[in-house]
């Protein structure tokens, strides 16, 4: 009987590139994997901070100011992250603003999407006059630079937390629109629009059940990059006194009270700051984890 070859020059050679592809693959699933891990911290201590934090983010005691933190000489353990210029512990307001953080940075990107994706689908499906003031209007706000746009809605809005979620969605959307109405105009003329269409199907129907369900990846991965920007900017905007107001506790609000210290109380801007930045950091890691994964091109490399 003749023997079966266990593998083939083919095989040999294709094995490599078939490792090597897998292996990338798990690399960009681990990042994923860590910003998943982070944001799920996040979501946990956003939702458990009253049994998490060791004491009230709002009591003042003006004896304990400016203390260090627990691994500094003089650092009390009671405050691991020592205490701000009112005597409030740092740890503590830094747990609460992760509450912050999220709605305005969830609650915005619902509003952009809310905006965006709609005139998005009538941009693209439609064509013509429609898309010719949608694309202007898109121009402009993208056009005009964010911080002066932000800062005179909340002007004329008010600063509190409901105006600073309506201030980013409103200048938040043109992204969301622009994307969606390229991607539409690239399905609006695909073998299944033309057979729904053929068949007298509602142009609601047609941009809700066929066009909508194949621009999902696309918006989850446009979505999971706007929560961190609004995020950050939200943290911009309370820093520079537009945004959540003290004694509230907010990331940008203790950045900005934290900064005529930074010289000699360093801390007091600093674990702000690492908040901002992990939580952007972890939302960003999943965010290239979905497209890697939703990208059909990025999936044959």
């Amino acid at each position: 009987m003749a023997e079966i070859p266990t593998s083939t020059p083919e095989i040999d050679e294709a094995a490599p590139s078939i490792l090597s592809l897998v292996l990338r693959k798990m690399w960009h699933l681990r990042m994923g994997v860590l910003g998943a891990l982070l944001i799920f911290c996040l979501i946990f201590i956003a939702l458990f901070c009253p049994y998490v934090s060791p004491h009230d983010p709002f009591k003042q005691d003006i004896t304990k100011r400016l203390w260090k933190p627990a691994f500094m000489e003089g650092g009390k353990a009671e405050y691991p992250l020592g205490t701000d210029h009112l005597g409030r512990d740092l740890l503590t307001r830094i747990l609460y603003g992760t509450r912050i953080s999220l709605v305005v940075g969830l609650a915005a990107v619902i509003l952009m999407l809310t905006v965006g994706v709609t005139l998005g689908l009538v941009a693209g499906y439609f064509g013509g006059k429609a898309d010719a003031v949608i694309s202007f209007l898109v121009n402009c706000m993208m056009g005009f630079p964010f911080i002066l746009l932000a800062m005179s809605l909340v002007a004329v809005l008010g600063a509190s937390l409901q105006n600073i979620i309506i201030a980013l969605g409103l200048t938040g959307w043109p992204v969301f629109t622009r994307v969606i109405r390229i991607e539409t105009m690239k399905l609006r003329d695909r073998e299944f629009v033309l057979a729904a269409k053929s068949l007298a199907f509602s142009t609601r129907r047609i941009l809700v059940r066929h066009i909508l369900p194949n621009l999902l990846p696309a918006i989850l991965v446009l979505a999971t990059v706007e929560v961190a920007r609004a995020i950050i900017r939200e943290s911009l905007l309370s820093f520079l006194g537009l945004g959540i107001q003290p004694p509230t506790p907010s990331w940008g609000v203790m950045l900005a009270e934290g900064r005529d210290y930074m010289l000699l109380q360093w801390w007091l801007a600093a674990f702000p700051g690492m908040a901002i930045f992990m939580s952007a950091l972890g939302i960003n890691l999943l965010g290239d984890a979905l497209r890697d994964l939703v990208d059909p091109y990025l999936r044959k490399t």
